[in-house]
């Protein structure tokens, strides 16, 4: 187990999901730029490669590559026009991705000052199960968790107890 302080509450259920399904010696691409979840992966000895930061919407050659067991997508399709087009032409066996889920109570994510950062999708999770069976996946495993935040009102309460992000480890089929 990371012996670190995790930055953020969610790569502390990412990485114990993580550990449940997967070891290390597989070899994982991960979807996106290093980042510093793909770092303590990597300082935990998980053999990590990043991809190049690519439009995957428009060049999914990176995953179309049996280099490869998993392929890690974390909060990376949710900011994707299509995310089916990756998903389907992954070729590697095994997949853990997460993403945010759909509040009833919030907007849909868009950063205002980098055009990039938005998210097209913001998921139900029966949507995102949907699009991986679609996809030529079979869910195997799945949780949800919220992401409580430390300011006051009535958002910040329903973050305490709604369900934020969504993590699924999936095999091909």
């Amino acid at each position: 187990m990371y012996e670190g302080k995790f930055p953020k509450k969610r790569y502390k259920h990412t990485f114990q999901f993580l550990e449940e399904v997967i070891t290390k010696e597989h070899s994982i691409l991960d979807l996106g730029v290093s980042n510093p979840f793909s770092e303590i992966l990597q300082k935990e000895g998980y053999n990590v490669t990043n991809t190049g930061g690519e439009d995957l919407d428009l060049d999914t050659s990176a995953v179309k590559t049996n280099d490869y067991d998993v392929v890690t997508a974390f909060e990376i399709f949710e900011h994707l026009v299509s995310p089916f087009n990756v998903l389907n032409d992954i070729k590697a066996k095994k997949l853990i991705a997460s993403v945010p889920l759909k509040l009833w109570f919030a907007s849909a994510y868009r950063s205002k000052t980098d055009k990039w950062d938005r998210h097209y999708h913001e998921f139900e999770d029966w949507q995102f199960d949907w699009l991986l069976e679609k996809a030529g996946w079979k869910i195997k495993k799945s949780i949800q968790f919220t992401n409580p935040v430390k300011k006051i009102g009535f958002r910040p309460i329903l973050r305490r107890f709604t369900p934020r992000y969504y993590l699924v480890y999936a095999e091909r089929i």
